[in-house]
């Protein structure tokens, strides 16, 4: 039996991720205390907000260790946009702020250019394995929406499922077991946006 859970934390995409699930069958429910997480079988986090905000939250609803412990186990686990970057250690735009540290890296602001932030818009992901079951029936090059100002770099590259550029090359999305996490909104990208969890529901 599949039971989706949804952490809410006052600041994501809720129902936005929650129409998205609806939409391929799924009815998510709501994960605001340890205790909601029974029977959940598969997690996300999504994220629209700030990374200090995300971190305060999490910690007050005593989320951290549990999230920590769900992916030490290798449970089903969704991070989206702030819920990809608050898995690493720090970043430029909360300095101070602790992230979950369930990998090493901090989250870089995108260097100045010419070229306008936030990143908003549709951009190409390329990902580096056409083997993942994660990008199945997607293509070579899928297009993905984004809302960001900063990006995960992580010190272990083999986190590294797929990359997009805008300026700078930098790691778009993360794989580790059954562990996804993107820094595009899928939520928001129509069509590949829907099959990207119809996949993630079956790692």
């Amino acid at each position: 039996m599949l039971n989706l859970g949804i952490i809410d934390y006052g600041a994501g995409n809720l129902s936005s991720v929650c129409n998205s699930f609806r939409a391929i069958g799924v009815e998510g429910r709501l994960v605001r205390t340890a205790d909601d997480l029974q029977e959940i079988t598969h997690l996300v986090l999504p994220g629209v907000g700030a990374f200090g905000d995300c971190s305060r939250a999490l910690r007050e609803q005593e989320l951290v260790a549990p999230i920590r412990e769900w992916i030490e186990k290798d449970k089903p686990f969704l991070g989206i946009c702030i819920g990809y970057q608050i898995l690493f250690d720090s970043s430029d735009e909360t300095p101070g702020a602790e992230g979950l540290g369930i990998f090493r890296g901090h989250v870089q602001r995108f260097p100045d250019s010419e070229l306008k932030i936030p990143h908003m818009g549709w951009n190409t992901v390329h990902p580096l394995s056409s083997d993942d079951p994660a990008w199945r029936g997607m293509g070579a090059a899928p297009h993905f929406y984004y809302v960001h100002s900063y990006f995960p770099v992580p010190k272990d590259n083999s986190l590294v499922a797929a990359t997009s550029t805008y300026g700078v090359t930098y790691a778009a999305a993360i794989r580790k077991g059954r562990l996804l996490a993107t820094q595009f909104h899928p939520e928001k990208s129509q069509v590949l946006g829907l099959r990207l969890l119809q996949n993630f529901l079956t790692l």
